[in-house]
């Protein structure tokens, strides 16, 4: 009786990694086979183009006779024949793909690259605020409108007012930025859309 209380008092204090490390190595498992050292490695067949769905099954005669047919139509005939499966088989009509606001570059000439810009600069839709400069005694009040519109504490609004010129907000529409301006303008300081 006391030797088995014993040896559950000891097995429940020994540290259970570490007596089934030893366990874990590689060659205690059934299913281990060593390698040979002198074997020399496999050398696999691999096919030349890998197919993921196995040997298919040769064409049926209709399949070939209709690539016969396609095969002898002209030019002009065969791309009448995507229109037309595709009206048949009741498939639904691609859409064109709009490439507005994607760089075209190297792709369109010179003198519509820079009408592309002009038009960039025309659609400009947010707009950042910076501050260029205040009063130095109106430096409380700026950094109050500062807190006003930012989520910053009052340390580090100090600190970026102080930082002048620096932007105060970034990406936000043009009626709130002339909202921001105004309002810093009636502190005392002067700030200016980007």
């Amino acid at each position: 009786m006391k030797v088995a209380a014993f040896c559950r008092s000891i097995s429940s204090h020994l540290n259970i990694r570490g007596i089934t490390w030893p366990l874990q190595y590689r060659s205690f498992q059934p299913d281990f086979v060593p390698r040979d050292p002198n074997a020399k490695p496999k050398k696999y067949k691999y096919p030349a183009v890998y197919d993921p769905y196995g040997p298919r099954p040769p064409p049926s005669d209709k399949i070939i006779q209709l690539a016969e047919q396609i095969a002898s139509l002209t030019p002009d005939e065969r791309s009448q024949i995507g229109p037309a499966l595709r009206d048949k088989v009741m498939l639904p009509k691609l859409q064109p793909i709009s490439v507005e606001g994607m760089d075209l570059g190297s792709q369109v000439g010179a003198g519509a690259g820079s009408s592309k810009a002009e038009e960039k600069k025309a659609e400009k839709t947010t707009f950042d605020v910076k501050l260029e400069k205040f009063e130095a005694a109106a430096k409380i009040k700026v950094i109050k409108e500062v807190r006003a519109f930012t989520d910053l504490g009052l340390k580090e609004a100090k600190e970026l007012v102080e930082k002048v010129p620096v932007i105060l907000k970034q990406q936000i529409t043009k009626e709130e930025a002339n909202g921001i301006i105004e309002k810093i303008k009636a502190a005392g300081g002067v700030a200016v859309m980007e």
